[in-house]
């Protein structure tokens, strides 16, 4: 029996990377396995693509589908800068390509990917086939009781997402691709939430990111009596790391022998600095920059307890890792992923006042210093490392996927 067919866009999607290009490459080989698929992602992911696949011919049946603009046409673009604006373009300039593929090849299911925010523009032939939309998020924000901590530029990005989120229900586009979608995957409940209540029965709560096998069982090493804990992420003020540095300052005073990594560089590097400078922990607190993968590894396995204060949804391959590696993790309740952690292997804060926060976060901290509850909990999680891998989330994915399609008429 032949495969349905289905067509990927994933802007993002490269191997051997983690966060969003990570989660868009992982989840194309478990659709693979299922389906039959062509991808289209960016031309300067062909590099790695190519080579991969050649070395692991079992995926060898993907179809890889490259474009990006000419570099005299994206010269202003560089790293992150510049990502939304390149993105829209390349989803109209990729609509063209899209038609043609899905046309030629009798492809009746389009599935967007990569980026999975609700606010971002979608291939406009794409989204009137059968249309599988995400997982997305984007609707999530920070209070000003968080963001009036935040450095101007941050207090600005903030208010704008406050503004945007406030008048979602007059966002033409958002709406319309609301419509448009035969199933919308939500990452988080207050994604969820947003959607027009005459579509709401598109919408499935869906987490994007699952456990790599590669780094369960790997063991760590003795760090001589000090307890460290990690945290990992770019430095985006949203992303909770001034939290985290505030709960730590507070848990070191009652335990001196702990220490927190932080692992990633951004925008809001130099006032998490001189926080921790104010908070008297620089000597307790490192700033190791952005690693390589294989660093990044060598790092968690060394680590006793991972830290992901992140307000939002986003940067939570960490969180995944923490539990294939059997480490205790402390996080925030987003709403989303934090529903396949249990009170079992990880310490979760609910959202509420930032003072209250700060303090159950110190709380747990100062929990997890005990070698036996650590033990225990770090065990648990690497139970559940076993279970929530890519390949039960592709095969969780796939059933929902199907189930839905043949309820909508789409197969």
């Amino acid at each position: 029996m032949s495969k349905l067919k289905i067509f990927v866009s994933a802007y993002a999607c490269e191997p051997g990377l983690g966060s969003e290009i990570g989660v868009g490459w992982h989840w194309v080989l478990e659709m693979s396995k299922h389906f039959d698929l062509w991808v289209l992602t960016r031309e300067s992911n062909r590099h790695s693509i190519e080579p991969w696949i050649a070395a692991h011919p079992e995926f060898g049946h993907i179809r890889f589908l490259y474009f990006d603009l000419p570099k005299w046409a994206r010269f202003w673009k560089k790293g992150l800068r510049g990502v939304r604006l390149y993105y829209n373009l390349w989803q109209g300039l990729t609509n063209p390509m899209v038609r043609r593929t899905m046309q030629e090849n009798g492809i009746r299911v389009f599935h967007h990917l990569t980026y999975g925010n609700v606010l971002w523009t979608v291939s406009r032939y794409g989204r009137k086939q059968c249309f599988i939309w995400g997982p997305v998020g984007g609707l999530e924000t920070i209070s000003y009781d968080y963001s009036k901590h935040y450095g101007w530029k941050s207090r600005l990005i903030e208010f704008i997402r406050r503004s945007v989120v406030a008048g979602i229900g007059l966002n033409v586009g958002f709406k319309n691709r609301c419509r448009c979608a035969d199933i919308i995957l939500c990452k988080t409940e207050i994604t969820r939430g947003y959607i027009p209540d005459k579509y709401k029965y598109k919408s499935v709560l869906q987490t994007d990111v699952a456990v790599e096998k590669y780094s369960i069982n790997e063991q760590k090493t003795d760090n001589n009596g000090i307890i460290k804990y990690l945290v990992v992420g770019r430095l985006d003020a949203w992303r909770g790391f001034d939290l985290c540095i505030e709960s730590f300052a507070e848990a070191a005073k009652v335990c001196e022998n702990i220490q927190l990594s932080i692992v990633g560089s951004g925008l809001d590097e130099k006032r998490l600095k001189k926080l921790a400078y104010e908070r008297g922990v620089c000597n307790k607190i490192h700033f190791m920059g952005r690693v390589s993968t294989e660093e990044y590894r060598n790092i968690l396995s060394s680590t006793d307890v991972v830290i992901n204060p992140s307000l939002k949804e986003g940067a939570v391959t960490v969180a995944f890792d923490s539990m294939s590696m059997g480490k205790p993790l402390i996080c925030l309740d987003t709403t989303g992923y934090t529903r396949y952690f249990s009170p079992e292997y990880a310490e979760i804060i609910p959202i509420g006042k930032r003072e209250t926060v700060i303090e159950c976060m110190k709380l747990s901290i100062l929990k997890l210093f005990d070698p036996s509850i650590r033990k225990k909990m770090g065990q648990k999680a690497m139970e559940a490392g076993l279970v929530f891998t890519w390949q039960f989330r592709g095969e969780e994915f796939c059933r929902l996927l199907s189930d839905k399609l043949k309820q909508n008429g789409c197969i």
